[in-house]
């Protein structure tokens, strides 16, 4: 994602500390290690020596250098792991529990930004570190149906509340396991407080755990976005970098679209918005409690089109959770 200069180091200097906390863990692990069996200390000492060693033989021109490296690298790692066994330890007990194993903590991988790195870039554009709180306590293992009636029927589908919301997990679930090879949008409606917002951050928890980028707005707080980078991008860097962010993002959520005040400017931004994501195939969520009728009447015929050919329509109905958390 794209960061100013001050961002960007902001977030090396944060990786650089978390390798030297894996640097004092390793170093940490040996010294209690050597001081129960000195042979291991012997043992990482002559591995050291055998690598200058065949370094040197490989700027002398020796082409077999390299093989027999890995060969004396094999032994020595087979004896270090037995003596390890023999004193109660795991063969991988020197390696550090890193908060991203796929890069190690680098916040590369072949020599481009890890997923990791992608995503603390969001967090920090947008300080997304309430969402992440959020999420913790709103996924799909918190996720509760109980909530949902089997008595109260939707005519139009002759499906209850819990039959509804039972089709919608599995129409997220199945949103989940085919993002990365099936471009697809969800759109969640309905009445105040029968969960859609809940069902997107399950989403959300889900894609963020593979490594995904996301990015949660308010659709007051998207709008707000695209007024300061169209009267004040000039004068604010990270405004700027912010709307180009909303382009690139894996998953875009706009959440409770239509408590903003729309306007001409609100209307062709969002149209711009969810149109420049579908050419990009860059998914997208979007929560309301507005009718579908209302979705045309307030936001164009035009963006109604967009959004009913190319997003999965999930209507939930039911009472208001926050209401009967209340009453129970």
């Amino acid at each position: 994602m794209p960061l100013s200069n001050a961002q960007y180091d902001e977030i090396l200097r944060e990786y650089n500390a978390k390798q030297i906390r894996n640097q004092h863990f390793t170093e940490e692990r040996k010294k209690e290690v050597y001081a129960k069996d000195p042979r291991l200390k012997e043992l990482d000492d002559a591995l050291s020596s055998c690598c200058v060693a065949h370094a040197r033989k490989l700027l002398n021109g020796d082409k077999t250098a390299m093989e027999s490296l890995r060969g004396k690298i094999a032994q020595y790692a087979d004896k270090h792991t037995n003596i390890l066994e023999e004193l109660g330890y795991s063969s991988d007990y020197f390696t550090p529990k890193y908060d991203c194993p796929d890069c190690q903590d680098t916040g590369t991988i072949d020599g481009k930004p890890c997923h990791c790195f992608k995503q603390r870039a969001i967090d920090l554009v947008y300080t997304q570190s309430n969402l992440r709180n959020i999420l913790q306590e709103e996924n799909f293992d918190t996720f509760s149906y109980k909530y949902y009636s089997e008595i109260e029927i939707n005519p139009a589908t002759g499906l209850s509340s819990l039959e509804t919301m039972q089709n919608a997990v599995k129409e997220c679930h199945r949103f989940i396991d085919e993002f990365d090879c099936h471009f697809s949008n969800l759109f969640l409606y309905g009445d105040v407080g029968v969960g859609k917002t809940f069902l997107s951050n399950c989403v959300a928890k889900e894609l963020l755990d593979t490594g995904h980028s996301v990015i949660y707005f308010t659709a007051f707080q998207l709008f707000d976005i695209f007024e300061k980078n169209t009267f004040h991008h000039k004068t604010d860097e990270d405004i700027t970098l912010a709307h180009r962010n909303i382009f690139e993002c894996d998953l875009l959520i706009i959440d409770d679209l239509g408590t903003e005040m729309p306007n001409s400017f609100t209307i062709s931004q969002f149209f711009l918005c969810l149109n420049e994501r579908i050419l990009r195939r860059k998914s997208t969520i979007i929560s309301t409690n507005l009718a579908i009728s209302q979705l045309a009447e307030i936001y164009s015929e035009r963006t109604f089109s967009r959004i009913s050919s190319n997003y999965v329509m999930l209507k939930l109905f039911g009472d208001d959770i926050r209401i009967q958390k209340k009453i129970n």
